[in-house]
């Protein structure tokens, strides 16, 4: 019987007399070395082989005969309550199960851990064990060096040298064509050594995933197996494989690769931010997911460079213009701005304000407002669409050079979740299979979805709610803040610059932004709880359900705040004696003189920035914080008492949902720099300098201050590129909105070409045309200030309305009317030129380089020529040895056969 079927037929309940192996040293599994205590090795280590801890070095990652590599480490603490006895039972039957699959398995006592409370069962995966789950895994190795040559030398290597990294750390070991693992083909693969033959990350990948369903007893009439439901419910304490090293020197163990520490010196210090990214290595230790992941991240700040440096051109640009932008000027000049009086921005307690003291403002605005915001809203939708198309091309290639060409993710599906298979326990016959298998009733998915759905739709009502109370603050503490600054006396020589409005907007912002904080940090327990009650088919699934989730919960946190003041704020307004109200109390905010756009620029600021601080607190000093607390004591010890199992225990878990935490966090990035870019240019500038703090951050916490992550495939980023490319076409449609309805820019185009009567400056006298006159005298009791203490007698607002003189008084000019036919052609126009754009360019690029597609047909037929071979050469020795099954027509079968590769 087979190592897989043994544990197969394990996870069914049956009795399993598996391969015996080499039992625990006092661990708790009835076994031939029963009766020896915990320091002391297994019966089939001779005498002279044992190794004493107190003489192993610290970095070990063997067994104590020093060959045996530890390949996943399990620790529990023997707590003496009520449930000690069925937590020793579990581990009981689950490490004889273990066994019984074929591991090998020592227990270090407690005796010997640095704390004296924690056990540490070291597992080690034996050859056969190996060869045996690569081939259920379909694992690729070996089987010929790389005979394609490399690309053709690029003329800019000598410039970009000094970003390079040495060829030994970007490339570790040679290329070679590979082929899925058969056990019956050992002699046709590349196995030098049998200890090395195996990646770690590919031993702890099988290890694991014999963890993941491995059995220990049945409770409550149900089988129950894996290591997650022991974690769980506290049988064990941690399940982790081992760091090859300490991260800041060298093993001292030459059979000890030192992996680690060449990552932390070339590419988790800061100091190195400069530099290339060791991407195949990255994947040789932390596996295909995590490396697909920081190629992207790379990727993403890469294309960020050429982003960052337009919207720096375009910010310049309106620094530069300031001093000749005619609106603003005519706003500061006392002649014009100190004559112009508003009306009040709030009922009874706000006073008459002259339009010059927006001055400041006002100049602040023609940064972010002005002809170069409309090119960079176009140029960004174009960069996006280059962005995903690119990275598409990336990807390709990293598929190829990892492997995962022919990795499909339907092999996942053939994989049930451990917690699936746990809690289905209807069965039917899998079309595909035709084996039976666990399966969820219709109906109860159906009441599983009802709630879920029902959840996540109260949550999301939750954050509406929320934005809608700080819109209310908004409208409530205006005229609290305009009565604090005119009567505040310290106040007077910076009113200029903080408004009232502006200092409603900062708080509103800041109000927001912990609001936001708050409602993630519950949400996204929320998320996971109503994701595991669904209880998704496999792996792919349930990522793909929470991703969703907490995507669309981040989507409506995050902007909506932007969303309302980019398309609602201002809008619906009113004018004067007749304005809008909400809820019947408070009076709808107005945008200030200038636009809205300065307000929507603070807003994504704060929210931008304040979200990025926020996480680089979480992610690099609250682990270094707690690794520190709980290496307190360990730091007094000899250096030999302190092992390898034990430093990596005392370090934080990057769970299986850590890289979901780290794609969420930049997609809502990607959303604030494409979503809302034409308020602010700088934006792709802070995305570009977090993420180059952000790789080395990510880099330096997963090599120091995590636990080593179990190694997982991945040939994308998954479900996230659908995501990308929906916020990639939102983010046309929301720019052409903002350029449109938020800034200035078509009214004074409109003005420019339509309404201006000074040839020689076609903007004066904008100011004047885009404010209403409304006579104070019309004011019902409720709008009308409680002082007048100038007389005055008439009052401008920002609107195109008709004059009270006039006998459509108070109605919609023409103008107003012109104005929005502008707006909405401009947006027409815009949206289908940057698609055409985007989807000729995407059309144009191809999603596979050329290269890459030649050397997949090369090496799919080079990897055929050589087991077709293979297959002729053990035929002929079969008919050399007279074997009667191998007849000569299958002979000139398995002939024909390379011939008709060979012409493909």
């Amino acid at each position: 019987m087979c190592l897989c079927e043994s544990l197969f037929q394990c996870s069914l309940g049956e009795e399993c007399n598996g391969p015996e192996t080499i039992s625990t040293a006092g661990s708790e599994i009835p076994s031939s070395s029963e009766g020896l205590n915990s320091t002391e090795t297994t019966l089939l280590i001779p005498e002279h082989q044992v190794i004493d801890k107190r003489h192993q070095s610290k970095d070990s990652i063997f067994f104590r005969d020093g060959v045996r590599r530890i390949d996943f480490v399990l620790s529990y603490v023997e707590d003496l309550n009520k449930e000690w006895e069925k937590k020793l039972e579990r581990r009981k039957e689950f490490e004889s199960n273990l066994q019984k699959a074929g591991l090998e398995l020592e227990t270090e006592d407690k005796k010997e851990s640095e704390d004296g409370k924690i056990f540490f069962v070291k597992i080690h995966a034996p050859w056969e064990v190996l060869i045996t789950y690569a081939e259920v895994l379909n694992i690729k190795v070996p089987i010929k060096e790389n005979d394609i040559p490399s690309m053709v030398e690029n003329p800019l290597d000598c410039v970009l040298y000094p970003l390079r990294l040495p060829e030994k750390v970007m490339h570790p070991e040679p290329d070679y064509f590979t082929a899925p693992f058969s056990k019956d083909k050992q002699e046709l693969y590349l196995i030098n050594d049998e200890s090395t033959f195996f990646s770690p990350s590919m031993r702890n990948r099988i290890v694991n995933y014999i963890l993941t369903r491995c059995p220990y007893g049945t409770e409550e009439g149900k089988k129950k197996f894996g290591i997650k439901r022991l974690l769980n419910n506290g049988t064990y304490t941690a399940a982790y494989p081992l760091h090859d090293c300490q991260y800041w020197k060298k093993a001292s163990d030459p059979n000890c690769d030192s992996e680690r520490y060449t990552l932390y010196m070339e590419w988790a210090r800061f100091l190195r931010f400069y530099k290339e990214q060791p991407l195949v290595l990255i994947r040789k230790y932390y596996g295909e997911k995590i490396g697909i992941y920081f190629a992207w991240l790379g990727f993403y700040t890469e294309m960020l460079f050429l982003a960052a440096v337009v919207g720096l051109i375009c910010f310049l640009y309106g620094l530069f213009t300031m001093d000749e932008n005619m609106s603003s000027k005519e706003i500061c000049d006392p002649a014009i701005g100190g004559e112009i009086i508003m009306c009040p921005l709030c009922d009874r307690d706000c006073e008459y304000w002259r339009l010059n003291t927006t001055c400041e403002s006002s100049e602040y605005s023609h940064l972010f407002d002005n002809v170069a915001t409309l090119f960079f809203a176009i140029f960004m939708g174009i960069w996006v669409t280059l962005f995903l198309e690119f990275w598409k091309r990336r990807q390709a290639r990293l598929k190829y050079e990892w492997d995962l060409v022919d990795f499909e993710e339907e092999q996942q599906q053939l994989q049930l979740r451990p917690e699936y298979e746990a809690k289905c326990t209807q069965k039917k016959k899998n079309p595909v299979t035709q084996e039976m298998e666990p399966y969820l009733p219709l109906t109860s998915q159906a009441v599983r979805f009802c709630i879920s759905g029902a959840t996540v739709l109260f949550w999301v009502s939750l954050i509406i709610a929320s934005m809608i109370a700080v819109i209310v603050y908004r409208l409530a503490v205006y005229a609290a803040f305009a009565s604090l600054m005119e009567n505040t006396q310290t106040l007077q020589p910076i009113s200029g610059v903080l408004t009232p409005q502006l200092a409603t907007s900062v708080t509103a912002s800041c109000l927001n932004f912990i609001i936001i904080m708050i409602l993630n940090f519950f949400y996204e327990r929320i998320a996971i709880w109503i994701t595991d009650m669904e209880i998704p088919r496999t792996h792919m699934e349930y990522e793909n359900r929470l991703t969703m989730k907490m995507f669309l919960f981040q989507f409506v946190n995050y902007y909506s705040s932007c969303f309302y003041v980019a398309f609602f704020k201002g809008k619906f307004v009113g004018y004067p004696g007749a304005y809008t109200y909400m809820f019947n109390r408070w009076r709808n905010e107005e945008c200030d003189p200038a636009g809205c756009l300065i307000e929507l620029t603070t807003q994504l600021t704060i929210v931008m920035a304040g979200k990025q601080i926020w996480g680089n607190i979480q992610e690099a000093i609250v682990p270094w914080i707690c690794n520190w607390w709980g290496r307190r004591k360990a730091r007094n010890n000899p250096e030999n008492l302190y092992s390898r199992w034990e430093q990596d225990h005392d370090l934080q878990t990057f769970g299986p949902l850590g890289l979901f935490y780290e794609y969420l966090e930049m997609v809502i990035q990607f959303g604030f720099i494409t979503l809302f870019v034409a308020s602010f240019p700088l934006a792709p500038l802070l995305a570009l300098m977090n993420n180059i703090l952000e790789i080395r951050v990510d880099s330096w916490k997963l090599t120091t201050q995590y636990r080593r992550p179990v190694a997982a495939k991945a040939h994308s980023i998954g479900v996230w590129q659908e995501i990308l490319n929906g916020m990639a076409i939102l983010s046309v449609v929301t720019n052409a909105f903002i350029v449109a309805f938020t800034s200035d820019m078509i009214p004074r185009l409109v003005y420019y070409y339509a309404y201006s009567e000074n040839e020689d400056s076609p903007m004066s006298g904008y100011i004047n045309n885009s404010l209403s006159v409304f006579l104070i005298s019309d004011f019902p009791e409720r709008n009308e200030p409680k002082e007048n203490p100038e007389n005055f007698v008439i009052c401008r607002y920002r609107d195109y309305r008709y004059p009270p003189d006039h006998e459509k008084k108070y109605l919609h000019t023409m103008q107003f009317w012109h104005i929005l036919a502008a707006k909405l052609a401009f947006i027409i126009i815009m949206e289908h030129v940057v698609f055409i754009v985007k989807f000729f360019v995407a059309w144009m690029i191809p999603d596979v380089p050329a290269d890459v597609k030649a050397k997949i047909k090369r090496e799919k037929y080079l990897t055929q020529k050589i087991l077709h071979e293979y297959e002729l050469e053990k035929l002929k020795e079969r008919l050399c040895q007279g074997d009667k099954r191998a007849t000569e027509k299958e002979f000139i079968a398995t002939e024909g056969r390379m011939e008709l590769s060979r012409a493909m």
